[in-house]
């Protein structure tokens, strides 16, 4: 009787221990999935589904330029973006390129700094297509403060008195002092930058200009009187007309228009053995812009009138404050002004834009005594200069295209009459 009941309590523990056991292999499996589940970087909030994996490339940016420079990332890694947002800038040589998202999702990973240069089809960034995927964030790993060990005091070593014998007899040594360092007024620091995309490709074109070029200067004065009044009477009814301010750049970019019709050589090119002559006026106007000069382009210009070129001018200006100038905007041109008169320039010796033939350098307005009939009559006076391809223009043409500018200015009748 004893034997039979001490088979069946063995039975059961025996049963109890099968019993546990099973359940904690069962539990050390679910263990197991939940670890496997979450060892991925990255997660997903209840109700979305991972996407697909993007690696977004450096876009083409023009025929003529192969890199960009990493200006600057406007998304953060784990940041959620739409499709069609901005996530990167590239700068190059020209004007800042937006490189934007594919599609919705979420940044993964930068595959380039700041800084560093990118070829056009180079891997830029990843990113996750999704809405909800976002970065798990790494555990940080406690740092043991080592306690340094209390440094005992030393005690102040003890120096036996002196006699009063060796006190009397030992005299005393008087130091030297040492001369004093000249003090250094002014600071002597000096810095390093790396020169930007668009500064190294002007500091490349102007230095081709002058290597391939045989670029002479010729010089003259205007006297603006005459569309300084013009200007005045009408400024009020164009501005309220037109929506826009009449300034002197129109006046100037007909001139020049009017000037290349006379003398068609100025708006011509040499390619090879070849002379291009074009009988469109697209002319470049400099433009200031944050990173450097830019030199959009008006075209048609004999087709465009005050107003159309004063409003095109405008815009070029607003889009090379805010860097969302195109390459299309500076591509092609066959003849440039430039105006250093808005900076207080007096006189200067203007730079081909390359490759083109010719450039019109305008200057500061100032009043000067000059000669009006038999009298001498002060006047507003411009200096204008002329450079030129001295291989394609010859110093005649190149004399009176500055002459004929010149009488435009001065007596704007001319552009009504078609004189």
């Amino acid at each position: 009787m004893l034997c039979s009941r001490t088979v069946a309590l063995c039975s059961r523990s025996a049963a109890t221990r099968t019993s546990s056991r099973g359940m904690h292999t069962v539990a050390s499996r679910n263990v197991v999935r939940q670890h496997n589940a979450f060892t991925s970087p990255i997660v997903l909030k209840r109700g979305y589904a991972v996407g697909d994996k993007h690696i977004v490339k450096v876009p083409g940016m023009g025929d003529s330029i192969s890199e960009g420079r990493v200006q600057e990332w406007l998304v953060e890694i784990g940041g959620q973006v739409n499709a069609h947002d901005t996530i990167a800038s590239l700068e190059t040589e020209k004007v800042a390129q937006p490189v934007n998202a594919p599609v919705a999702g979420t940044i993964t990973k930068y595959l380039a700094e700041i800084g560093d240069d990118v070829r056009v089809g180079a891997d830029l960034f990843e990113m996750v297509e999704g809405e909800a995927v976002t970065k798990t964030p790494e555990p940080k790993k406690a740092k043991a403060a080592k306690a340094e060990p209390a440094k005992a005091a030393t005690p102040a070593a003890t120096t036996p008195a002196a006699t009063p014998a060796a006190a009397t007899s030992a005299p005393r040594a008087t130091p030297t002092p040492a001369p004093a360092a000249p003090v250094q007024k002014g600071s002597r620091n000096e810095r390093r930058e790396k020169m930007s995309k668009m500064r190294l490709k002007i500091a490349e074109r102007l230095k081709d200009s002058q290597n391939t070029a045989a670029m002479l200067t010729t010089f003259n004065e205007i006297d603006m009187e005459n569309i300084i009044n013009l200007r005045n009477k009408y400024k009020e009814a164009f501005e309220k007309k037109h929506g826009v301010k009449l300034g002197f750049m129109s006046a100037f970019v007909k001139a020049a228009s009017a000037a290349l019709a006379d003398f068609p050589a100025v708006n011509a090119v040499i390619d090879g053995t070849d002379i291009v002559y074009r009988d469109f006026h697209d002319i470049s106007v400099a433009v200031a812009a944050p990173n450097g000069l830019v030199v959009p382009v008006l075209r048609n210009v004999e087709d465009m009138s005050f107003a159309d070129i004063e409003k095109t001018i405008g815009a070029f200006g607003a889009k090379a404050k805010d860097g969302s100038l195109a390459l299309e905007d500076m591509k092609g041109g066959t003849f440039t002004v430039s105006n250093g008169g808005v900076y207080g320039s007096m006189m200067g010796t203007p730079i081909i834009n390359p490759p083109q033939s010719a450039i019109l350098g305008m200057h500061g307005t100032t009043k000067r005594a000059v000669v009006v009939g038999n009298e001498i009559k002060i006047r507003p006076v411009m200096y204008v200069a002329l450079t030129y391809d001295h291989r394609i223009i010859d110093g005649r043409e190149a004399v009176l295209f500055l002459r004929k500018i010149k009488a435009v200015i001065e007596d704007p009748q001319i552009l009504l009459l078609d004189l």
